[in-house]
């Protein structure tokens, strides 16, 4: 049975994936730091819940104790979209920058480095999840989207240098979920999809593995339609 370890898998993409993971009987490992709505989403999903905050190196250290030798997915999906309402870049308080990178980059870089020996004894595949935001300089956005766009070339990186490895950098979209509440404090998100929606994307990458690279599940989704 596959085994996976996704990150912010509570809410939102992460439990999403974690669900549809075990649908399809992989052993699922899902960490976040809200221990109370990891547990229930743990209990009614069927995954295993790791409680804990990927910025901390001790609950990243205890993953790799609870993963043990085999890994065949990780999915760095826990982020922080940072101060809400969004303020422009330079009036960014720099400790709350920090936290930004911290979480959204340092965060599943250590994580990584830490699961590479068991991922890497499974060939396995790596996803960081990205944002549109790393590419498009959207007016607020410049926090969050400057640590997506230093994840996406990290990720770029660990693709060329673990060539074994299946890496994938993926955007899904705008979803609606918390975090993207967050962003727009006030407004009304329900016309964005739910998270469910692109979960095919990210599955139809575990059964095609294509080559290392940045995916927006969009794109993937309108081939697995076509």
């Amino acid at each position: 049975m596959p085994v996976a370890v996704i990150t912010g898998a509570s809410a939102g993409l992460g439990r999403a994936l974690a669900g549809a993971l075990v649908r399809r009987e992989w052993t699922v490992l899902g960490t976040a730091r809200g221990e109370e709505a990891l547990r229930a989403a743990a209990e009614e999903l069927g995954f295993t819940a790791v409680p804990g905050d990927v910025t901390d190196a001790g609950h990243r250290a205890h993953l790799k104790e609870v993963v043990g030798d085999r890994l065949d997915l990780l999915v760095n999906n826990a982020s922080t979209l940072g101060l809400s309402p969004l303020p422009p870049l330079l009036d960014y308080p720099l400790d709350e920058l920090e936290t930004v990178f911290r979480t959204n980059v340092f965060a599943p870089l250590a994580l990584t480095r830490l699961l590479l020996p068991a991922l890497a004894a499974q060939n396995g595949t790596l996803i960081d999840i990205s944002s549109d935001a790393a590419v498009e300089p959207y007016e607020g956005w410049g926090a969050y989207g400057s640590a997506k766009a230093a994840l996406d070339h990290a990720t770029a990186v660990l693709g060329v240098e673990n060539p074994r490895l299946a890496v994938y950098a993926v955007d899904p979209g705008d979803l609606r979920t918390a975090m993207h509440q967050l962003a727009f404090p006030g407004e009304d998100i329900s016309d964005r999809p739910l998270p469910e929606t692109a979960v095919p994307a990210f599955l139809r990458l575990l059964d095609e593995r294509p080559p290392s690279g940045r995916h927006r599940a969009a794109d993937l989704l309108a081939a697995v339609r076509s």
